[in-house]
């Protein structure tokens, strides 16, 4: 069995989606860190059958909505002394700015270098944004 190491200070970004995890790493730049950051994939739960975990063993700021966006059901620990001293829920962000780029052509975020990529949530149940400027549908593979 595998066994990674509780960590004394830092994140735990838990019930991420079952083959999710890489995709949440990079999105949130995980990669540029300075510190040990840890990729656990598919993790037995009793709860989801199967899930992913990210530890991080720094205190860093976490943009909830693009945690929200990816998967509204992650929860995030924050750890100190080895102990969970807070957990947040993450939920659907009305709205993301500079998570995905549009990939309409004709957007003027295609023409206006340095333009906000801002996209709206125009329907809940099924997790759609559509760009405030195109209404093109936001696709979560293009960052």
């Amino acid at each position: 069995m595998l066994k990674v190491d509780a960590i004394d200070r830092g994140i735990v970004l838990d019930h991420i989606k079952a083959g999710h995890g890489m995709q949440v790493y990079h999105y949130l730049h995980l990669d540029e860190l300075d510190c040990p950051v840890a990729v656990l994939q598919k993790v037995k739960s009793t709860k989801m059958g199967t899930k992913d975990i990210i530890k991080i063993s720094d205190r860093i700021d976490v943009d909830l909505d693009v945690l929200g966006y990816l998967d509204p059901n992650i929860t995030v620990s924050i750890i100190e002394d080895g102990h969970t001293v807070e957990k947040k829920k993450v939920e659907l962000p009305e709205k993301i700015v500079n998570v995905a780029k549009c990939r309409n052509p004709r957007c003027i975020t295609s023409t206006e270098q340095g333009l906000d990529h801002i996209f709206r949530l125009s329907d809940r149940e099924n997790r759609i944004y559509r760009c405030i400027y195109c209404d093109a549908k936001a696709e979560k593979d293009s960052f």
